[in-house]
């Protein structure tokens, strides 16, 4: 957009044919300075932005519209109460296109639902909230006579004083919190210091044990049931049973070979005399060849033998 269009689109440029005896821009284009916002001036309508007092239910839809959402509401005025104007603004509802309408209660002090929706009640316990009661509206008008005001001021003189030593020990204890900062920063700098040291030393554990994750510090429930579970494996009821076995052997060979049990021991035995009648076997038919060392020997002994003879 040039400088020109601009100008114009604002109101700022000034056509040849205007004067000033013509009045101001405005009165020349035949258009209000309100622009979009005044287009029902004429009924005593203005468009404006409305802010949503409380939070309230949309009677089209029953969806809830909370506080501080905005409305391009239609704003006039339905009447007066005595020298202040009431405003009533209208708006429709961006989840159904709901017509609301909304007035102001100077009377009361505060916003009234006309129609559209309903106002969510928010209502909390005094107790709860930790507040104080408003006094009704019974009570604000006995107010103004003076008797009913020194009675209830006796009232509220003598509650002070019920309530002054709470308050004044409260104020001690908040007081001697936050007296020394130094102090409180120091404190809370060594608890922290403390706590990272214990994350170090625990994630230092867990890879010692070969975890990826930061095992929590063991207390006596965890201790307690780690004691009370019993896995049963066949690997554990083996190593008792080999381990039993070994306790009850005696270390010297013989008195070991003898706590074999008889099956064991036959088999061996067999497997032993199989093996010596297979060696004579071989010895007897010549199907066994000496080695190296064993031709060397048996030749020594024959020449020893034939040189005996001569």
């Amino acid at each position: 957009m040039s400088s020109l269009a601009a100008a114009r689109a604002d109101n700022f440029y000034y056509p040849p044919e205007w004067s000033p005896k013509k009045g101001g821009l405005n009165k020349f284009h035949g258009q209000h300075a309100l622009r979009e916002r005044a287009r029902k001036i004429d009924q005593g309508i203005l468009i404006i932005r409305f802010e949503m007092p409380f939070n309230i239910w949309c009677g089209g839809c029953n969806s809830m519209i909370a506080k501080g959402v905005r409305f391009n509401a239609e704003k006039k005025q339905v009447g007066n109460y005595y020298s202040t104007k009431i405003w009533s603004f209208t708006m429709k509802s961006a989840c159904c296109k709901h017509e609301i309408v909304i007035q102001t209660d100077p009377k009361n002090c505060e916003y009234v639902i006309i129609s559209g929706a309903q106002k969510k009640t928010e209502d909390f316990d005094v107790e709860d909230a930790e507040t104080f009661a408003l006094p009704a509206d019974e009570e604000r008008g006995k107010l103004s006579d003076p008797f009913y005001r020194l009675e209830h001021q006796e009232e509220d003189l003598q509650k002070k004083k019920e309530a002054e030593p709470v308050i004044v020990r409260l104020q001690r204890v908040s007081d001697a919190r936050h007296s020394d900062d130094y102090a409180l920063n120091k404190a809370l700098r060594a608890r922290l210091r403390s706590q990272k040291k214990r994350v170090s030393e625990e994630e230092a554990t867990s890879r010692k044990m070969g975890l990826g994750v930061r095992l929590l510090p063991v207390t006596k429930e965890d201790a307690t049931t780690a004691a009370h579970m019993k896995f049963s494996s066949k690997f554990e009821r083996n190593r008792r049973d080999k381990r039993a076995l070994i306790n009850a052997a005696s270390i010297f060979p013989e008195s070991s070979r003898a706590s074999l049990p008889n099956k064991k021991l036959l088999d061996l035995e067999a497997k032993r005399r199989k093996i010596s009648a297979v060696a004579a076997s071989n010895l007897l038919t010549g199907g066994f060849r000496p080695s190296s060392l064993l031709q060397g020997a048996v030749s020594s002994i024959r020449h020893k033998q034939s040189s005996r003879r001569f």
